[in-house]
């Protein structure tokens, strides 16, 4: 049998002995299931290999999109929470069909979503492949689906196909 990451496990066996302060053989033998375990959990948890044609030019191009945007919402959120006056502001809910189905895209929309002030990652239905979105200033939802697709999704895919 071969272990699925050796240096891992032996690494978390040194950790469990260092913690616990013991060379004692039950903690030897302990820190070895733990290690054997967990080593074998990580392999299950890395992400299969995935290709890419460009992606230098779209994700600086994401990056820096992004960047624009967590500024902007800063300052939009700011003026709220300082009650400065302006428009009405009205929080709500918002579905947003994906066409993105790649696991990593998703994770770093998530990500991207979670960076920006004002919005957050309600919930992803995985099987209608719809994410539901909290907006603090949700002024028309027509413009917020159509903006955050244009901006995030067609650039991840660019990204992850």
């Amino acid at each position: 049998m071969k272990l699925p990451n050796p240096l891992l496990a032996l690494l978390l066996l040194l950790l469990w002995l260092v913690l616990n302060d013991s060379t004692d053989p039950a903690h030897v033998v302990l820190g070895a299931v733990v290690g054997l375990a967990a080593s074998a959990a990580y392999r299950l948890l890395q992400p299969a290999k995935w290709r890419s044609r460009r992606l230098v030019a779209p994700a600086a191009g994401l990056l820096w999109l992004v960047l624009l945007d967590i500024i902007r919402s800063n300052i939009a959120v700011a003026r709220i929470a300082l009650g400065l006056p302006g428009r009405e502001r009205v929080a709500g809910f918002l579905s947003i069909p994906l066409e993105l189905r790649d696991p990593a895209g998703l994770a770093l929309l998530a990500c991207i979503v979670t960076a920006t002030p004002g919005t957050s990652w309600a919930r992803h239905d995985e099987a209608g492949s719809v994410l539901t979105l909290h907006v603090l200033d949700l002024a028309d939802e027509e413009t917020w689906v159509r903006q955050f697709k244009d901006r995030y999704e067609r650039r991840l895919m660019e990204i992850f196909g």
